[in-house]
Formats: structure tokens, C-alpha cells, sequence
């Protein structure tokens, strides 16, 4: 049965990204090397991405999850560990090592409740966006492009 999972979930991130077997294979194999859930792998983005933004931001933050899976017709943790979409799964960034105690830190709770609503959450707090960015950083797929909504230190767009 696991290795059916890993397989499914392989096939999924190919599809979803555009990947070869072998890429995907990789992704797959990095959010599973440290044996989290799917519905861990969602809230370690969430707190990842938004801890310090508090309830409001990581709410967004899921949001967004949620309207990424809705948009791809795919699972929210195959969302999270797609290719260049969330850099906490990147294996070269600073974060990656530290993960699984994200999962410890008090703000998981609410994170984990997140994950277990992500369905019934409403998107239209971040106007159904699909990206978003912190103030600090520009990247060249929000160049020219007004932000739907922001949130604490989050700018919320819909591409």
C-alpha cells in the first residue's frame, strides 16, 4: 500500500507539474524522506509560510492551498511540494532540515485545524487568489500585477 501511495502521488505531481518520471519521482521522494503526512505536509507549508503572521495570515496562506488544489484538480499536499511553488521543500533552503519541528511549536494546533477544514474554508477572504508574496520580495510572475487583496505582511494575487 505504500508504495502505491508514493506511486500515486508521483503520477499526480508529474501531471500536475508537467514533470518528467524522474523529477517527479524526486519531489515525491524529498516531502517523503522525512515521513509526513499529507496532512502534515499542509500544515508544515502553512506555518512555514505564515507562523508569524498569526492566525489571519496563516488562514490566508490555507487559502490559497486550497484554491491551488481546487484550480488543478489535484490534492493540497501535492500543492505544497510542487516544483518552486513553496521554498520551505526545497531541499537547499535553510528550513528544510528543520521541518518536522514546526509541527511542535504551538501554532500547529490551529495550523492542523486549518488542514482538517481546508474545504470549508473561505476563499473569498483572499479574493480566490492562487500566489501571493511577502512585501520583501518582488518576483517577476507579480511584476505589473495588482495585488486581489493584502494581509499582514502578505500581498494576495490571482493569476
Amino acid at each position: 500500500m505504500k508504495y502505491l501511495t508514493i506511486y500515486l502521488m508521483m503520477i499526480a505531481v508529474q501531471g500536475l507539474c508537467g514533470l518528467s518520471n524522474t523529477q517527479a519521482s524526486n519531489i515525491v521522494k524529498n516531502a517523503r524522506v522525512q515521513n509526513f503526512t499529507p496532512q502534515q505536509i499542509v500544515a508544515i507549508t502553512i506555518l512555514a509560510e505564515a507562523r508569524g503572521e498569526g492566525e489571519r495570515g496563516m488562514y490566508a496562506v490555507a487559502c490559497v492551498i486550497a484554491q491551488r488544489a481546487i484550480e488543478g484538480k489535484t490534492r493540497p499536499d501535492l500543492v505544497c511540494i510542487a516544483p518552486a511553488q513553496f521554498s520551505c521543500w526545497n531541499p537547499s533552503n535553510a528550513q528544510y532540515k528543520k521541518l518536522n519541528r514546526l509541527l511542535t511549536i504551538p501554532e500547529s494546533t490551529y495550523a492542523l485545524k486549518l488542514v482538517d477544514n481546508l474545504g470549508k474554508l473561505k476563499r473569498s477572504y483572499v479574493a480566490y487568489a492562487n500566489h501571493y508574496h511577502t512585501h520583501t520580495v518582488a518576483p517577476s510572475w507579480s511584476r505589473g500585477k495588482a495585488p486581489v487583496k493584502i494581509i499582514g505582511g502578505h500581498r494576495f494575487f490571482k493569476l
